[in-house]
C-alpha cells in the first residue's frame, strides 16, 4: 500500500541525486581547468554553483513542509534528514570547485608549469570517492558506502604529499611561488571534497543500518 509520505520521500531523493549530479559534473569541471590550464573552463563553474545553490535552497524548503506536513518517524525521518544533511555536504563541494576554479583561473596567468602527477591522482580519488558515496546512497548500499570511508587516508596522504612538494618547489623555484601556492591550494580543496564524500557515505550507512558511524575511530565505537 502507497503511503502519503512516499511520494514525498520520491521527489526529495530525486532532488538530491540531481543536486548530487550537479556537484560531480562541477568538481569535474573544476579539475579539468587546473589540468588544462583552461581559463575558459573555469569561468563556466561560478555561474554552474548557482543551480547547485538553488537545488539546496530547494530542498531545505522540500524538507521542512516533509516534517511539517508528514512527521516522519523511524526510517523516513532518517531519510528526510539525510536529505538535508547531504545536500549541505554537495554545496560545500560546490564551493570547493568554485576555489580550485578560482585558483586554475590564477594558474592561467603564468607561464605553464607541470602539475604535479600525485595532484592529478588526488583529483582523480576526490572524484571517485564522491561518485561512489553519491552511488552508494543511489543504491541503498552501505556496503559501498563503507568502500568510501575506506578511501579516505588515501586521500588525506596524497594531499599531504602535494603540499610538501609544493613547499619544495616554492623553495628550490621562488619565481614559481604563487603557481605553488595554487596548486597547494588546490590539493585543500580536493582533501576537503574527500571528507564530505565521507560525510555522504557516513549518512548512508545512517539511513541503511540505522547506525551512527561518525567519528567512530576517535569514539572507539
Amino acid at each position: 500500500m502507497r503511503r502519503a509520505v512516499d511520494p514525498v520521500l520520491a521527489d526529495l531523493r530525486e532532488t538530491l541525486l540531481r543536486m548530487g549530479s550537479r556537484a560531480e559534473a562541477i568538481l569535474d569541471k573544476a579539475v579539468q581547468a587546473v589540468l588544462d590550464r583552461n581559463s575558459q573552463l573555469a569561468r563556466q563553474v561560478e555561474p554552474d554553483d548557482l543551480e547547485i545553490d538553488r537545488l539546496d535552497v530547494a530542498i531545505d524548503a522540500a524538507v521542512l513542509r516533509a516534517l511539517a506536513l508528514q512527521a516522519p518517524v523511524a526510517a523516513d525521518l532518517r531519510k528526510v534528514v539525510a536529505v538535508k544533511m547531504i545536500a549541505t555536504d554537495l554545496e560545500r563541494v560546490g564551493d570547493l570547485a568554485r576555489n580550485i576554479a578560482k585558483s586554475a583561473l590564477r594558474l592561467s596567468l603564468h607561464p605553464e608549469v607541470p602539475v604535479p602527477l600525485v595532484l592529478a591522482r588526488l583529483a582523480r580519488s576526490a572524484q571517485r570517492m564522491l561518485h561512489g558515496a553519491l552511488d552508494a546512497y543511489a543504491n541503498d548500499d552501505a556496503e559501498a558506502a563503507r568502500g568510501v570511508l575506506a578511501q579516505e587516508e588515501d586521500v588525506d596522504r596524497q594531499q599531504d604529499e602535494v603540499v610538501r612538494s609544493g613547499l619544495q618547489e616554492i623553495i628550490g623555484h621562488p619565481e614559481l611561488a604563487s603557481q605553488g601556492v595554487d596548486l597547494i591550494f588546490v590539493a585543500k580543496n580536493l582533501e576537503r571534497v574527500g571528507d564530505h564524500a565521507t560525510n555522504i557515505a557516513e549518512d548512508v550507512i545512517l539511513v541503511t543500518e540505522a547506525r551512527n558511524v561518525k567519528h567512530a575511530g576517535k569514539l572507539g565505537a
